[in-house]
């Protein structure tokens, strides 16, 4: 049991959704995403996903690419993301941790694969979603950081037919991450009436919560998206107040406006 199987277990007992939110590490600098992502939980938050700064990530829209090229610039890399973790841990033992992002980082740093996951298990990282892994490269990351004791979270879409979605979800554990749009992140409005079925199917083959994201950026979108899945996910409309400049408590304001919508 991790924590966000903990934490499923219990909003599933109450009836509850999970809000999760995506921040980018290091974004704009080092302390003060540190201090968004401290206040996160008090303003609702469930589940942190915590992006790993890379300068060619393939499913970000240009919120996202533009949030990686200012956690790079401030320094950001896979290393400083887990110290942000560790520093994190520090005062918050609970709220669970994916780390999101790209194999690149993480395969071309010093002492790869092994190193990596020792490092993030020891910061205590709870979960991994790697978009560029196919479950054809499991042997890759995704079964030794089972064997590590993390979850490894992929993504279901809207092409994920039934041939298909056997080998999406073999390794598979945590949650199911349900990109509810054909596209990249930012790029278009979810829509919880086309959603739910497809959460539906892949609930039933998964055996696992279903957690939707892409195209939710409004209280009342988070509201419609978590009454049809397990909960909802946050990115890129969270980036967006950071990119612009909005001082910390903003933008836990806006996040705190998104968890009261989810949760409702």
């Amino acid at each position: 049991m991790t924590r966000i199987d903990d934490t499923f277990q219990r909003l599933g007992a109450s009836g509850g959704k999970a809000f999760v939110t995506y921040m980018m590490a290091s974004d704009p600098d080092f302390d003060s995403a540190l201090q968004i992502m401290r206040g996160l939980p008090g303003a609702g938050v469930d589940i942190i996903e915590l992006g790993m700064p890379f300068t060619d990530p393939m499913a970000d829209g240009p919120t996202i690419q533009a949030a990686g090229q200012r956690a790079l610039e401030a320094g950001g890399s896979v290393t400083e993301t887990l110290r942000m973790v560790r520093e994190f841990r520090a005062g918050d033992d609970t709220t669970p941790i994916v780390l999101m992002g790209y194999y690149n980082p993480i395969y071309a740093r010093a002492g790869g694969v092994a190193r990596f996951l020792t490092e993030a298990v020891q910061a205590g990282v709870d979960g991994l979603i790697v978009v560029d892994l196919p479950p054809e490269e499991d042997s890759e990351l995704c079964i030794p950081a089972r064997d590590a004791g993390l979850n490894f979270i992929r993504l279901a879409t809207p092409t994920t037919d039934e041939r298909r979605l056997p080998a999406v979800l073999q390794n598979t554990s945590g949650f199911v991450y349900y990109v509810s749009v054909t596209g990249i992140t930012g790029s278009a409005a979810a829509d919880a009436a086309s959603v739910a079925p497809e959460v539906a199917r892949i609930r039933a083959a998964a055996g696992l919560p279903v957690v939707v994201g892409f195209g939710i950026s409004t209280p009342e979108a988070a509201r419609d998206i978590a009454g049809v899945a397990d909960g909802c996910v946050v990115g890129s409309a969270i980036v967006r107040q950071i990119g612009e400049g909005r001082p910390v408590a903003e933008v836990l304001d806006f996040v705190a406006s998104l968890a009261k919508g989810a949760h409702g």
